[in-house]
């Protein structure tokens, strides 16, 4: 035997696409009154409770975007959607095993356990600050909705190396690993400072490629990261960040400058310049101009 899902009312569903419309145009409150208003109508309606969710999703409001999506879960329990979201809500609040709930519910293996999901589940790009002035990150997704970063990020941006984030699950554009595409996810919430900082040197190299890629490895060997980021950071309009970026921004980035930008990512700053004097030890061509701390580091809790 099947169960149906009720369709919405008439009045329901009016009032649910006057809401999705309120919510589009940025008119959070008029969205708001409607999808409730959809809710009073029919009760038994699970769209008008999902996009209450999403809204207060977006709002990291985690009390209210967990209630909505369960209640909308338990009007149409197939809603995939609803059941993902769920999932981050729980994982927001630390309550693991609503979150195991739900992402066994998605058809996720996920290992038994009282505590945070344990559950690698690759590398993908995600957009920290989406809202702002976006930036696109490597990161390591440890479960379905948090990633440790990867790369290191701009200062201004608030998030250092290894940071761990919320993360989306609806892919925002996406980007090429290892000859495959992958999704960028759109960071939700930033979580928790790493204990790395990050400083920011102007150097001058005379073997481009060697001494950057010698930079990283010794920065690595020594318990931090660095990046060259006159190499490795492409600026990209919003279309294709949000998309598929073209060729030509491969070819913009290749700049044969000797005057280059090298972040490194470091505890504190007497680790910083210890990995920028190991670099300069086994060079001779480097000039460094100036080092400077941009981000702070995380003060260890005694």
């Amino acid at each position: 035997m099947t169960t149906s899902i009720p369709r919405p009312n008439d009045v329901a569903r009016e009032l649910n696409d006057r809401g999705r419309e309120a919510a589009e145009a940025g008119r959070r409150d008029e969205a708001i009154r409607a999808y409730e208003a959809a809710v009073a109508a029919d009760p038994s309606c699970a769209t008008p409770l999902f996009n209450l969710g999403l809204l207060y999703k977006h709002e990291c409001n985690w009390v209210l975007s967990l209630d909505f999506n369960q209640r909308a879960i338990v009007c149409e329990p197939t809603n995939e959607a609803a059941v993902w979201n769920l999932g981050i809500a729980a994982t927001a609040l630390g309550r693991w095993g609503l979150a195991r709930r739900a992402w066994r519910d998605f058809g996720i293996e996920i290992p038994e356990g009282d505590g945070p999901v344990e559950l690698p589940c690759g590398t993908a790009p995600i957009r920290i600050n989406p809202r702002s002035d976006g930036e696109v990150v490597w990161g390591t997704r440890i479960d379905p909705a948090r990633a440790v970063l990867e790369n290191i990020p701009y200062p201004e941006s608030g998030h250092g190396f290894h940071d761990l984030v919320l993360n989306d699950g609806a892919p925002n554009g996406y980007r090429v690993l290892n000859g495959k595409e992958v999704a960028v996810l759109d960071e939700l919430q930033h979580l928790e400072r790493s204990e790395f900082g990050t400083f920011v040197a102007k150097a001058i190299l005379d073997d481009l490629q060697l001494q950057a890629d010698r930079l990283v490895k010794i920065a690595a060997s020594l318990r931090g990261a660095a990046e060259d980021w006159t190499s490795s950071v492409r600026i990209l309009c919003k279309r294709c960040s949000e998309g598929r970026p073209h060729s030509e921004h491969d070819r913009d980035n290749r700049v044969p400058d000797r005057n280059r930008t090298i972040a490194v990512a470091a505890t504190s700053s007497g680790h910083a310049d210890r990995i920028v004097r190991a670099w300069q030890g086994e060079f001779s061509g480097i000039r460094i101009e100036s080092f400077d701390l941009m981000l702070q580091p995380r003060k260890k809790h005694s």
